[in-house]
């Protein structure tokens, strides 16, 4: 009997767990990463911004039946929702001034020697359109008070054509650098999700985000240049590379949207709320 609970207690240790007491209603943005115009990854005929939407929908339609829980998602089939469309068209001009004053104050904190830079996981280049966006769903989350923003992905890497299988697979978490105002309630989140997704999948065996939890600086999802207050967690989850043999195929790429969606979701609630943090 003593051998099991220390095993269990052992268990423990390894896979801690992270818990968060937020006032009800717990305000939870989507970001299903990318659109209909610039799509992002591609498999064959699969595009990255479908499958985001799709994970994105199945975990959207968990979390609100959780009556704690108010949420929120950028995007639906066809677009952008209503309240993001009129968003982005009625502040355009006071995102581009909120954009441009978020990156002066970083460069000011850079020169004063207050912000270190550090070096960061490879990217591709965003899009000046695709910036905007960022930094509006940025805008848009700390005005009205979001919790966590989960910005949700699949991944990929420069291959010789869309049809080619890579030699990269697994999942992994990006999450805000330590100097980040968000990072260390963001890391907690993601540690949360990390531990439920491991559960099922095998973390990324690309050698700069085999750790799972990958911190990094650059990325306007999670807050760079000081654009996410510290009350917003912000964590991008790339579920894995879009080439991997369970999203080739419909039924099966459907079902790890399911698994994907519920298993995040138990993340998320064991970190708002240890006792709720099992799905029926």
């Amino acid at each position: 009997m003593r051998k099991v609970l220390f095993i269990l207690f052992f268990t423990f240790l390894l896979t801690p767990t992270f818990f968060a007491y937020a006032e009800a209603p717990i305000k939870i943005l989507l970001v299903p990463g990318h659109d209909d115009e610039v799509w992002g990854a591609q498999y064959g005929n699969i595009k990255e911004a479908d499958m985001n939407l799709s994970l994105a929908q199945e975990l959207f339609n968990i979390l609100k039946k959780d009556k704690r829980f108010e949420v929120y998602i950028t995007r639906k089939w066809g677009g952008y929702t209503k309240e993001f469309e009129d968003y982005f068209t009625t502040q355009e001009d006071e995102i581009l001034a909120f954009k441009e004053n978020a990156k002066a104050d970083m460069l000011g904190k850079i020169i004063s020697g207050i912000f270190i830079k550090k070096p960061n996981p490879p990217h591709n280049v965003v899009s000046k359109g695709g910036a905007v966006l960022l930094y509006g769903f940025n805008k848009w989350a700390n005005e009205n008070k979001i919790d966590a923003m989960i910005h949700i992905h699949f991944n990929d890497y420069p291959r010789p054509n869309k049809w080619t299988i890579g030699k990269y697979w697994g999942f992994n978490l990006y999450i805000p650098e330590e100097q980040m105002v968000n990072a260390k309630e963001s890391k907690d989140l993601a540690q949360n999700v990390f531990t439920k997704l491991k559960e099922k999948y095998v973390v990324s065996n690309y050698e700069k985000e085999r750790a799972g939890l990958v911190p990094d600086q650059t990325l306007i999802a999670l807050g760079s240049n000081s654009s996410l207050r510290e009350t917003v967690r912000s964590i991008l989850i790339e579920y894995g590379y879009i080439y991997e043999k369970k999203f080739r195929t419909k039924s099966t790429r459907h079902q790890a949207y399911k698994d994907m969606a519920k298993l995040t979701a138990q993340g998320i609630k064991s970190y708002f709320s240890p006792t709720l943090s099992t799905l029926p």
